[in-house]
């Protein structure tokens, strides 16, 4: 979708990769806090690429399988939720990885250094 890898992109730029209104996508950001804009000091909106991918969800959501506002909503709250477990997941497994890379590293330490 992005040809030009921009740091920031303006109001009319999102408007225009999704084919809505500027006014849609204000209410999209106020709608849904995980669109965070920068905002200059002359209250510019720059819309930075996790804006666009949130913006992208949305926009799948609501115009392409037809959600409504409480179901997209719902939807993002689901999927936190399951990507907070899943990373809780991958936590527990490094910490025991890293137990177990622990107690190999402390038996090599020990033969090396003669014990039993």
């Amino acid at each position: 979708m992005l040809e030009n890898k921009k740091v920031y992109y303006k109001i009319g730029e999102v408007a225009d990769m999704f084919q809505v209104s500027t006014s849609l996508i204000r209410y999209w950001e106020q709608e849904f806090k995980m669109i965070k804009p920068r905002k200059t000091k002359n209250g510019i909106r720059q819309y930075t690429l996790k804006d666009i991918d949130n913006f992208q969800l949305i926009h799948h959501l609501i115009k392409e399988k037809g959600m409504t506002m409480p179901g997209a909503h719902k939807y993002i709250k689901n999927k936190k939720q399951e990507d907070d477990f899943d990373k809780l997941e991958v936590i527990n497994t490094l910490k025991r990885t890293k137990t177990f890379l622990q107690d190999i590293k402390d038996l090599i330490e020990k033969k090396e250094s003669g014990e039993k």
